[in-house]
């Protein structure tokens, strides 16, 4: 059974940072390109950050220089490390791989 399980979201003020955590379980994780996306409140979902599994990463505009994405294969973990928050990067926060997903984690940019 595969099972991508996130955490770290929270609420944190504009300038702030997070850093998000992807648990991956069920898959050959070392093989697989993992990716962050995220859902903001009306909006359609968009891709964050992907890495593949030789490291290679792409970022989405709006997050170039302030996020960063990495993996841990040896603990089957991905990450997203989340800097100089702002308001607009409010949104439900989603990894994945292939055709899975986690159930998300919030991640809410106030002051």
């Amino acid at each position: 059974q595969v099972q991508l399980v996130e955490s770290g979201g929270g609420l944190v003020q504009p300038g702030g940072s997070l850093r998000l955590s992807c648990a991956v379980s069920g898959l050959y994780f070392s093989t697989s390109d993992l990716a962050w996306y995220r859902q903001a409140p009306g909006k359609e979902r968009e891709l964050v950050a992907g890495i593949g599994m030789g490291g290679n990463t792409n970022y989405a505009d709006s997050v170039k220089g302030r996020f960063t994405i990495s993996r841990d294969n040896a603990k089957r973990a991905g990450y997203l490390q989340m800097n100089i928050l702002k308001p607009e990067d409010t949104a439900v926060y989603f990894c994945n791989i292939a055709l899975f997903w986690g159930r998300g984690t919030q991640v809410t940019v106030s002051s």
